[in-house]
């Protein structure tokens, strides 16, 4: 039975390189000669995973056990629990490759774990960039809300002229508006810079495991096709492969080395393409700030402070 713990929230890697570890598991395994049904249940009894991951690779092993698609039950225990790994369906996909083709499953797999080990570094690597622009994010929202604890602090009745005053009033529903629509902003950018892919390169990585099987290059694209179409069909469109079969066949060069070569390349240009969004989120989130979360300050820091001072002004001299 797997022991169940849930991820971390604060390892946004996590999620993919459980899947990345369990491949090399099953890889050091199969390997070693277990047979693949029993590699399944090995790293079932003794993986600790997330609750929607567990379910997952109980679905694969017991499909393994009864010599059914574990691709197949992979897809339909995901499908089934949305809160599983995104990484699932490129282990899904490259194990479907690798059975159909008769490529060495072991080799496929250690090679699988380091494109996910590449992704889980790319999205730790993100997050982290985007640690100091979010907290920035959340410290500037809360200002107006500090301004306004600030000002009945100091003894002005700030909160009074917020609820009882009609133009407070004003001030209090534009300041709420305009924070809510400030978060909101905020999120979307944050979730903009944080946009990654964990099958980036993989049909390319699928087409060099289809031919370390000596398949030929027509079957061995016929297969990842149709494997791409069933477990990631967003994963690629097919032109960098025809780019890299083109160059292998002008120059008579190995395929599969020249695929992985170009799979290694994709995954540096999305690391590099996630870095450089995250840099520019700094930037970016001066937008929400200048244009909502400022103006709501003045509404509610500001403004019942003003309000405040001048009603007291005019009600002592009265």
């Amino acid at each position: 039975m797997s022991k169940l713990r849930r991820r971390r929230p604060t390892d946004p890697g996590a999620a993919v390189d459980a899947i990345a570890a369990i491949s090399e598991r099953l890889a050091v395994l199969l390997a070693a000669g277990v047979p693949a049904s029993s590699a399944w249940q090995h790293v079932s009894a003794g993986r600790e995973a997330a609750p929607a991951d567990a379910l997952v690779l109980t679905a694969a092993a017991g499909a393994a056990a009864q010599g059914e698609s574990v691709a197949d039950a992979i897809a339909a225990a995901r499908g089934a629990h949305p809160g599983a790994s995104v990484a699932w369906p490129v282990l899904a996909a490259a194990w479907s490759v690798a059975a159909e083709s008769g490529a060495p499953l072991a080799a496929s797999l250690r090679n699988l774990a380091v494109v996910l080990r590449d992704e889980a570094q790319l999205r730790r690597d993100v997050g982290t960039a985007l640690a100091g622009p979010a907290a920035s994010a959340r410290l500037v929202t809360a200002l107006p809300v500090i301004a306004l604890v600030f000002g009945a602090t100091l003894g002005f009745d700030t909160v009074g002229v917020l609820l009882g005053n009609p133009i407070g009033v004003g001030c209090l529903v534009g300041g709420a508006l305009l924070l809510w629509a400030g978060a909101r902003w905020n999120r979307r950018l944050a979730r903009a810079a944080s946009v990654s892919q964990a099958d980036a390169g993989l049909e390319l990585e699928l087409l060099a495991i289809a031919m370390s099987s000596g398949a030929s290059i027509e079957r061995a694209r016929a297969l990842v096709r149709e494997t791409v179409r069933a477990h990631v069909p967003h994963s690629g469109d097919g032109r960098a492969v025809d780019e890299v079969v083109g160059l292998a066949a002008r120059a008579g060069a190995p395929v599969a080395e020249l695929l992985r070569a170009e799979s290694f390349r994709v995954r540096r240009a999305a690391r590099s393409a996630g870095a450089a969004r995250a840099a520019a989120l700094g930037v970016r989130l001066m937008l929400p700030l200048g244009l909502c979360v400022l103006p709501a300050f003045v509404l509610l820091g500001v403004a019942p402070l003003m309000i405040s001072v001048v009603t007291g002004t005019l009600g002592g001299a009265s």
